[in-house]
């Protein structure tokens, strides 16, 4: 057995000999043919030079003598000992690092001088630079980075070729370098702006791509246009369910207040420049009453010509047909067959801006850099839900407190027990000083303990858990008329002013115990001179009428009406009643509905007890109290609109937690609403929020201390899909960090979700827009034509937004509309008034 292994062995031995030495001479015989081709080759093409006759040399000689003159001097090349040398056959290495004599389709072969690394050649002027577009929610594209992460991007030379936004490599040269590589002089006015692309500072030619959208003004941008909305008609169910869309959005047109002259016709701003600030705020002048007398019936007032007549001016729905039409539009929203395609047409919308961003993201960028001057920074943007009693952050609030305990401990602040109490005997009675003060014994700030609960979130308003320090620094009607509140809010407005491109509206609330609130908060308000042209004020009506019934405050829902709108009524017919609240309701552009949306309660129904009849001591249903609000609210906005006076928008809170019907309410009835992120729940609402542009103040810092994590949050999504969103900060005192809490909101959103700065620009344009602000500043601000829909309303020199990104929202936009409304579609030049 030994002896035939070791025969085994021996012959396979020899075998692999026989073969080794075959496939040697094989490969040896085939390198002679390459190498005796490779001559032929150049012969041939040496015949082919010299028979071209001229005096001046060709572009590859002179390449080859550049290459003899540099074989040899420095450059490494790595040698083979069966290959043949090629560059002795072919001539060498030319000036860009290439071997002559390989097809001209092959990659390019970078060399190196011997001793030196990539990262320390000394290389001629590059021509190709990767401008770095800012991270997007999805993958970018981008045409400058096709060179990113290779080892030889730092070994480009000036004749590298040049890819072009398709993506394919182009011969053509920028139009001041000659085909001989040689620059001509270039004219001032093409000259790319310094502060889009760094040229000659750091020895580098920018990429022509790259100069020519910098060149052009903002109104000359191209971009790639996305045409894939199906050519082929819609099927009979997706007629069906689109028919049913446009009664939902023609039912929210009917009950959506609309001024019969909008601002920009009323005031045509002729000069560009800031508008004056008003230097008499709180003037008033008597204008005289007018002949209007209002009633109140079954929770809504009507308004006549006169006391003799009976004609009604304004007509409003009633309750009944609310009812009914807020439950065909549940009904709409329950149906399989409508989710499904709503759901469908949803995501078509997220992948179609995926895509937009894809091919334009880069583009987008670009523009933004030659807008001068502006940036996410100094571009207007509007805190749209921020509430007033927390529109401080916590370390403001205590500085203040400790300065007051310092400079007035003597103030008699408070009626408490039969005693009147100081300042400092208040903090004496919880066993305080000023001293022992900090932001953690503040404890105002919403930690994990807030989460899922609305009421441990309002005991944070009360600093040190106590309810007499709310009282004194964040109440306007306690001993010292809000004194402390009015300084605080002075303070808050100077770093608004101080930060000029941030503006607030601020929610301030009225509870309807009794009718004289109005007067008390306008006297505030008028006394102290609360007034700044970065600031006005919304309206909140706390949802508490089972409270104030249990106190024994009200006897039925019909008294918090009366305590609310008659003093409006009152004041609009007649300004001489209520000269402080007439001067307040100028700078008033709101009314809001609050209260924890969580809170179990039962669906109303069209056969429900009026105001008066409503004498038990459950509270109404959401959808019950906007109803009344909605029609007193419609009723007193004609009103005011007949007389020249400034109109109030419905804004409630509405989705942030509890049923989707509060959406489906406020759908039919509101301009804007704040918050909204239950609308993920339900894709039919949410493709008709989309379809009407209705505004959503979103709070993600907020929802994530109360009712969502931040991560869940549908922010983004509603974002990439074109919903009118913007961001606001809800509650900076239980909630932010900073001075400047909406940048904070600004910057976390941007870093968790990776916001590039076109997508901050927008967002803070939407809230220019979704705000109550008068036109002369919207004027200002986003640019003088900003009610035209689409780029024709866009000023990128105001507001940073590419018209890209604008003409992209706008397109989708009208095609949606036209898909459902088949193609006959009214769509106005301007936007919603």
């Amino acid at each position: 057995m030994e002896s035939y292994a070791v025969h085994l062995a021996m012959a396979a031995l020899v075998g692999a000999s026989l073969v080794a030495v075959s496939a040697y001479y094989m490969h040896r015989k085939t390198l002679t043919q390459l190498l005796e081709f490779a001559k032929t080759v150049e012969r041939e093409r040496e015949r082919e030079e010299n028979s071209d006759g001229g005096g001046a040399d060709s572009p590859q000689q002179m390449r080859k003598r550049r290459g003899q003159r540099r074989k040899g001097g420095g450059y490494y090349r790595r040698g083979s000992g069966s290959l043949p040398d090629v560059t002795a056959i072919s001539g060498g290495v030319d000036g860009n690092g290439m071997v002559d004599g390989i097809p001209a389709g092959l990659p390019r072969l970078h060399t190196l001088p011997e001793g030196k690394s990539a990262d320390h050649v000394g290389s001629t002027k590059r021509t190709a630079i990767r401008a770095v577009s800012p991270k997007s929610p999805v993958a970018s594209a981008s045409a400058f980075e096709s060179i990113e992460g290779s080892d030889d991007e730092d070994n480009l030379t000036d004749n590298a070729k040049v890819y072009h936004a398709n993506g394919n490599a182009g011969p053509d040269l920028p139009n001041h370098v000659t085909a001989n590589g040689e620059q001509i002089a270039i004219a001032a006015s093409s000259m790319i702006r310094s502060h889009s692309v760094s040229g000659d500072l750091h020895g580098v030619q920018p990429d022509p791509i790259a100069a020519d959208i910098l060149r052009k003004e903002p109104e000359q941008e191209t971009f790639a246009r996305l045409k894939i909305t199906p050519t082929e008609l819609p099927s009979p169910d997706e007629v069906e369910v689109y028919v049913v869309l446009q009664e939902c959005l023609e039912l929210r047109k009917r009950y959506l207040f609309s001024e019969a002259v909008a601002p920009w016709e009323r005031e045509v701003i002729s000069d560009p420049s800031t508008p004056k600030p008003n230097p008499e705020p709180f003037f008033y002048t008597s204008e005289g009453k007018s002949d209007h007398h209002f009633e109140m019936q079954d929770g809504v007032i009507h308004v006549y010509p006169n006391k003799d007549s009976k004609e009604e001016l304004y007509h409003v729905a009633d309750a009944t047909t609310f009812f009914t039409d807020l439950h065909h539009i549940l009904r709409v929203i329950a149906a399989g067959n409508i989710r499904t395609l709503c759901h469908h047409r949803l995501n078509l919308l997220e992948q179609k801006f995926n895509l937009h961003l894809m091919l334009n993201a880069d583009k987008e960028f670009l523009a933004q850099k030659s807008a001068p001057h502006r940036d996410f920074y100094n571009v207007r943007k509007v805190d749209t839900h921020v509430h007033h009693s927390a529109c401080m952050n916590q370390k403001h609030l205590l500085r203040f407190i400790k300065s007051k305990l310092r400079k007035e401990p003597d103030e008699v602040v408070i009626f408490r027990d039969g005693t009147y109490l100081t300042l400092r005997e208040v903090f004496e009675s919880l066993d305080l000083t000023g001293y022992d003060l900090n932001v953690d014994l503040l404890d105002v700030h919403a930690d994990k303990s807030t989460f899922h609960r609305f009421d441990k979130f309002n005991l944070k308003y009360n600093p040190c858990g106590q309810s007499r320090l709310r009282e004194i620094f964040l109440k306007q009607d306690n001993l010292i008329q809000g004194r402390f509140l009015a300084e605080l809010t002075k303070q808050v407005f100077s770093d608004l002013s101080a930060s000029k491109y941030q503006m607030a509206e601020y929610r301030i609330s009225i509870y309807g115990r009794k009718q004289s609130e109005w007067d008390q908060m306008a006297s505030w308000i008028v006394n102290n001179e609360l007034y700044s042209e970065n600031v006005v004020w919304l309206i909140q009506l706390p949802r508490l009428y089972n409270i104030y019934k249990e106190m024994g405050i009200v006897t039925s829902f019909q008294n918090i009406l009366d305590n609310i709108f008659i003093p409006l009524f009152e004041v609009t017919i007649d300004p001489d009643s209520h000269p402080q609240l007439h001067v307040f309701l100028k700078q008033v552009v709101g009314l809001d509905l609050v209260d924890d949306e969580s809170k179990p309660e039962r669906r109303p129904t069209k056969h429900m007890p009026t105001p008066a009849q409503w004498t038990n001591v459950f509270n109404p249903a959401f959808s019950y109290y906007v109803y009344y609000c909605y029609a007193n609210l419609y009723t007193l906005n004609k009103l005011r609109e007949s007389k020249g006076m400034t109109t109030i928008k419905f804004r409630p809170h509405s989705g942030e937690a509890g049923d989707i019907d509060h959406l489906a309410a406020t759908f039919l009835t509101a301009t804007n609403i704040a918050h909204g992120i239950n609308l993920r729940k339900s894709p039919v609402l949410q493709y008709l929020y989309y379809l009407a542009q209705i505004g959503l103040a979103m709070s993600p810092l907020s929802n994530n201390s109360l009712f969502l994590d931040y991560h869940r949050n549908p922010f983004p999504v509603f974002f990439l899909r074109g919903l009118n969103v913007s961001l606001s900060t809800d509650d900076p005192l239980q909630i932010h960090l900073t001075k400047e809490p909406l940048v904070e909101e600004y910057s976390i959103a941007a870093s968790v979700w990776k916001l590039s700065s076109c997508d901050l620009c927008e967002i803070a344009r939407n809230s220019v827009y979704q705000s109550g602000f008068s036109h002369a500043l919207k004027s200002h601000w986003i640019g003088r034509e900003y009610y035209k829909r689409g780029p024709d309303g866009n000023d990128i020199h105001k507001t940073n937004v590419p018209h890209i990104r604008v003409e992209f929202r706008e397109t989708i936009w009208r095609e949606e509309m036209k898909q459902v409304y088949l193609g006959k579609a009214i769509i106005p030049r301007e936007v919603d008034r």
